[in-house]
């Protein structure tokens, strides 16, 4: 095949959705959601019919030491892969697409390049992570950011020892270690999936060219006030720890909001004591979640609300305690991964436009050892982790015809 001919190529999408409503099968649930838990015999079984796809589709696979599948499409050269994929497991009530997309598109990939008899000239790896709904360890094991010390950090969502949980999967914790991979194995990383949010469906879009995960900082704070008795406590001598916190979720809003790179901002967790109709709340625990493409923006946002919860605290004769929950850094798609995209969607005429994911995904960990990109479809209505969460077949097809030609266009730029 002359390269004169590749612009032509095409996924075949009947076989590709085709691909996901079989997969769908597996674990589908009454309501029409999908309980696929890692480490479950559901996984197990869905890990069994994608690694048959990937051999008929002529990949080799092994299982790496964090039990990630993967499957090899040999090159014609000795070089770093191009790798694309996602994973398979779900949320206990989640949709057929979350992950699902990005691996089945992946080895569609290489069955329309084996069809064609065409072998690029680096090899195309399809990696399934393990565990990307819970513990995400398969991804961070690949990246080298595991916790190799502290496996009691990963708690699978089944109960087991993640020691005993990548056992079932032909893994091994020990050796751990193992799994890294860096820029000499892995040339680029490119995940498909589903975006997740509404943004595509609302401006009527084709394409997102990611421009990178967002981090995430998480805290917990505390207000600590006085309960007292709220008919014989006057307004004046309160020390009320709700009217403190609903200014602080009042605060986080306002700091987001006028953020240039336009962040989010969350209190989605609120614990009220004594919580009693007649009683002036006495503590109040909430969660406070910030995400963003900018580590200087998430520090800036941290600067500001600990500089209002002081106010508060004085304004309402409180004390109030921050408690650092998580600190997850940024990761940046690779601008020539990016461009490769956006030229993709020009040569096949579907429109694109340029968006953060706001959402965790592995391409977050991978983006941290390689360069990274990734390519979002649209999600109807933005619902996700939900028997709800659909997105057409012809949109599945389009994503992966823009995954396609955009590894065969890396192929190119990447030497061997």
């Amino acid at each position: 095949m002359t390269t004169a001919t590749l612009p032509k190529l095409s996924v075949n999408g009947d076989r590709l959705n085709d691909s996901i409503d079989r997969l769908a099968e597996i674990g589908k649930q009454p309501s029409g959601s999908i309980c696929r838990l890692a480490f479950t015999s559901e996984d197990l079984q869905a890990r069994y019919f994608v690694q048959q796809w990937m051999v008929e589709a002529g990949m080799t696979v092994h299982i790496d030491a964090a039990g990630n599948l993967i499957g090899t499409y040999a090159g014609l050269h000795n070089a770093p892969a191009l790798a694309t994929g996602s994973h398979i497991d779900t949320v206990p009530s989640g949709g057929r697409f979350d992950g699902v997309l990005g691996v089945l598109a992946g080895i569609e990939v290489v069955r329309t390049l084996k069809e064609n008899n065409l072998r690029l000239n680096h090899p195309i790896q399809v990696i399934i992570f393990t565990d990307e709904e819970k513990t995400m360890i398969g991804c961070q094991a690949i990246a080298g950011t595991a916790l190799l010390q502290s496996s009691d950090r990963y708690q699978p969502a089944i109960g087991n020892s993640i020691q005993t949980c990548l056992k079932t999967l032909g893994g091994n914790w020990d050796a751990l270690a193992t799994a890294q991979r860096s820029r000499s194995d892995i040339a680029a990383f490119v995940e498909l999936h589903v975006e997740q949010g509404a943004v595509l469906e609302r401006l009527g879009t084709d394409i997102g060219v990611v421009q990178g995960v967002v981090g995430m900082h998480r805290q917990s704070i505390t207000v600590f006030g006085q309960a007292n008795h709220a008919g014989t406590t006057p307004m004046d001598m309160r020390q009320d720890a709700l009217v403190a916190a609903a200014k602080i979720v009042l605060a986080v809003q306002e700091i987001a909001r006028q953020m240039p790179s336009q962040p989010v901002a969350t209190v989605g967790y609120l614990d009220v004591s004594p919580n009693a109709v007649n009683i002036v709340p006495g503590q109040v625990e909430l969660s406070v979640d910030m995400r963003d493409l900018s580590h200087t923006c998430l520090t800036e946002m941290m600067h500001q609300l600990q500089q209002q919860i002081e106010a508060i605290a004085t304004e309402t004769n409180t004390t109030i305690q921050i408690t650092p929950l998580l600190e997850v850094e940024p990761t940046l798609a690779a601008p020539h991964v990016q461009g490769a995209i956006e030229t993709v969607c020009q040569n096949l005429n579907l429109s694109y436009c340029h968006l953060p994911s706001r959402a965790g995904h592995d391409a977050m960990e991978l983006g941290r050892i390689t360069d990274m990109g990734m390519i979002f479809v649209p999600s109807q209505s933005g619902v996700s982790h939900s028997e709800a969460e659909y997105t057409s077949p012809e949109q599945c097809t389009q994503g992966a015809n823009v995954l396609l030609h955009t590894l065969l266009m890396l192929d190119g730029l990447y030497e061997c």
